[in-house]
C-alpha cells in the first residue's frame, strides 16, 4: 500500500468480527510501532495486549470499579460494563513511561507513544485489520491501569480495538489543514 493512500484511506473502524488475529499480525503492529520517533531514545511506550481471557478479565476489573463507583448498578448494566472489551479480538493498551531523567519531558513521551499509535493505526490498515482507538474514563481508571502494570500517575493513552472490519467506513472528506496554519515567511 501505497504511503499517502495509507494515510488519506485509513478510518476508525468501530466494528470488528470476532475472527482471531494471527500473533504475526499482531507482533507486525508492535514492531511498527516501535519505529516511532522519540527523544533521548528512551522508548516510553509500553504496549499491553489483551486476547482471549485476558478481555474478560479487564472486563471484569471495569466492572469492579464501575461498581465502586455507583454501588446500585444493576446487574445487567454491570454486564454491558463487562463486555465492553469484548468488542474486538485484540486491544491493545498503550502507556506512556515517566520521564526518569531531568532531561526528559513528559510530553515528548507522550508525543511519542501518540506516534507509536499512528504507526499501529497505518500498519493495520495496510495488513486489511480495522483499528478502533478509545480512550474515556477506562484511561484514567487506577484499577484498569493497575490491572495492566501501570503506575497511577502513569499515562494510558489508547485502548486500540483490533480485528477484521465488519464495517466499511464512508468515504468522508476530511477538514482541510488550511484554517489550522499559519506561514510566515
Amino acid at each position: 500500500m501505497e504511503l499517502f493512500e495509507a494515510i488519506f484511506g485509513r478510518h476508525n473502524i468501530s466494528k470488528v468480527k470476532p475472527d482471531p488475529v494471527p500473533r504475526e499480525a499482531i507482533e507486525k503492529l508492535l514492531s511498527a510501532a516501535v519505529q516511532a520517533p522519540n527523544h533521548h531514545k528512551v522508548r516510553p511506550w509500553r504496549f499491553v495486549v489483551l486476547t482471549g481471557d485476558g478481555r474478560k478479565k479487564l472486563g471484569d476489573v471495569m466492572a469492579a470499579s464501575f461498581l465502586d463507583r455507583n454501588p446500585g448498578t444493576p446487574p445487567e448494566g454491570l454486564d454491558k460494563t463487562r463486555a465492553l472489551p469484548l468488542r474486538a479480538p485484540v486491544i491493545i493498551a498503550v502507556g506512556v513511561e515517566k520521564p526518569a531523567e531531568s532531561k526528559i519531558i513528559e510530553i515528548e513521551n507522550v508525543t511519542a507513544a501518540a506516534a507509536a499509535c499512528q504507526n499501529i493505526l497505518l500498519a493495520a490498515h495496510a495488513l486489511g485489520l480495522g483499528v478502533g482507538w478509545r480512550t474515556g474514563e477506562w484511561a484514567r481508571d487506577p484499577r484498569v491501569k493497575e490491572f495492566l502494570g501501570f503506575d497511577a500517575d502513569q499515562h494510558l493513552i489508547a485502548f486500540l480495538y483490533v480485528g477484521y472490519p465488519d464495517v466499511t467506513p464512508e468515504p468522508s472528506e476530511r477538514p482541510g489543514y488550511e484554517d489550522r496554519v499559519r506561514w510566515i515567511e
